[in-house]
């Protein structure tokens, strides 16, 4: 390959597909919310979080509720933890299938870039052995309560040289499937009980585990299988 990069490429969003985000971050703000009075239910996050960014999600929240509060503040908060927290997990989330996925997309020249809101370097002992201009850890710092939004896929492609069209987003939510497509990307839906209720419509596949099997999809949908 000329210049060093893939023409190809997948990008995963890895806190909410191999690490069980959706939850850690439902906890989190449970915890930080209960210091200012407020007790978040699934219903609550789903009305008023999931949809926007931490403080004007938060900010909805706690003018619904009638209640005043630095949501600036809370978010920061909120941010921080989750992603100390996603950090603590990174290097045990790369399972053997996944890296059973990552051997067989790189195999036909698929570039592999690992999104996180955690230390990057937490990844770095889990991916010895790979080629590291295919398999990239990328930080993604974002301040959206949730799954990113579609300017966050951009962010990740264009950090990466990768061209949308010739790009697969892995995503943890139904959400996320409606972001990715509107990055102008194919996407993949891992889905968990914790956004069960969510539209994954517009998802090529919906899957509840990145593996090999999943491999196979991404080269078919980038027409390499």
């Amino acid at each position: 390959m000329s210049e060093n990069k893939l023409s190809c490429g997948v990008v995963i969003e890895f806190d909410f597909t191999a690490i069980d985000g959706a939850n850690i971050l439902f906890n989190v703000a449970k915890e930080r919310l209960a210091a200012e009075g407020v007790d978040l239910t699934l219903k609550l996050e789903a009305l008023h979080l999931v949809g926007g960014n931490y403080q004007g999600g938060l900010t909805e929240l706690f003018s619904k509720l009638e209640k005043e509060a630095d949501c600036s503040q809370i978010a920061r908060d909120i941010n921080e933890a989750f992603n100390a927290e996603v950090t603590k997990r990174l290097s045990g989330a790369v399972t053997p299938g996944i890296k059973e996925f990552i051997n067989k997309v790189i195999a036909k020249d698929v570039k592999v870039v690992l999104a996180t809101r955690g230390d990057v370097e937490a990844l770095a002992p889990a991916l010895e052995g790979f080629d590291s201009e295919k398999v990239v850890p990328y930080a993604e710092k974002s301040m959206t309560y949730g799954n990113g939004k579609w300017d966050v896929w951009r962010r990740a492609l264009n950090a990466n040289a990768l061209a949308d069209i010739l790009t697969v987003g892995i995503t943890g939510s139904g959400n996320g499937v409606k972001a990715v497509l509107v990055a102008g990307m194919p996407a993949i839906a891992v889905v968990n009980d914790h956004v069960s209720y969510q539209d994954f419509g517009g998802a090529d596949c919906v899957v509840d585990s990145i593996n090999g099997d999943l491999a196979d999809e991404v080269l078919r949908i980038l027409r390499l299988a």
